[in-house]
């Protein structure tokens, strides 16, 4: 479990691509990394399988390559790190859960005002939990939803500190992000799904 505040910015040192998966070697500037702790890149959950100086190797298997960006990434790309949240610790952010639920595009980024404003094209099953002033995680980042300047757009608006403390900084048009929508809403549409009302004209079992 994590909570969407970035505690560092990595840098992929190798990235290998084999029969069995991804395997990314990220140098990072954290202390007391285990084998086998669960760190968040860019919003994914992924285990630590190796150590050496400075560095960590997870590996990324097939069907997470298929969900994420992560096939990609190559050497010298920064990502945005999160060790995984303890108990006592503060909520800054939101409950994420690191499971990628599809990937976005931007489509425009510009200043308005102090806030850098991103749009972004998004997978209509994030569309549909995407709530003005609601939760949302874009490459691990904990955001609120600004607007939903059309139905397959979700607005997101960046502070200052936030374009330090990050990569979404580095995001231009064209660029694809991870996306994870509010664990809240996802598990109330799952509970209420079934309890819908038809739609008009459709038939009922008995």
């Amino acid at each position: 479990m994590f909570t969407g505040i970035i505690t560092a910015i990595g840098t992929v040192a190798r990235a290998e691509r084999g029969a069995d998966g991804l395997e990314l070697m990220l140098a990072a500037p954290y202390d007391g990394v285990e084998p086998g702790e669960s760190i968040a890149v860019d919003g994914a959950c992924l285990t630590v399988q190796a150590l050496a100086a400075g560095t960590f190797t997870v590996h990324v298997i097939a069907t997470s390559l298929d969900r994420t960006n992560f096939a990609g990434y190559a050497a010298g790309r920064r990502v945005n790190l999160e060790r995984a949240l303890r108990v006592g610790d503060r909520l800054g952010g939101h409950m994420v859960q690191g499971h990628v639920d599809g990937t976005g595009e931007v489509l425009h980024a510009a200043w308005r005002e102090d806030a850098w404003l991103v749009d972004l094209r998004v997978p209509a099953d994030v569309a549909r939990l995407a709530i003005p002033l609601g939760s949302i995680a874009v490459d691990g980042v904990s955001l609120t939803v600004n607007a939903r300047p059309a139905p397959d757009v979700v607005q997101i608006a960046l502070i200052p500190f936030t374009l330090q403390a990050t990569t979404l900084g580095d995001r231009r048009a064209g660029d694809r992000v991870h996306l994870e929508s509010d664990m809240l809403g996802k598990y109330v549409e799952a509970l209420l799904g079934p309890r819908r009302a038809p739609a008009p004209g459709a038939e009922v079992s008995a």
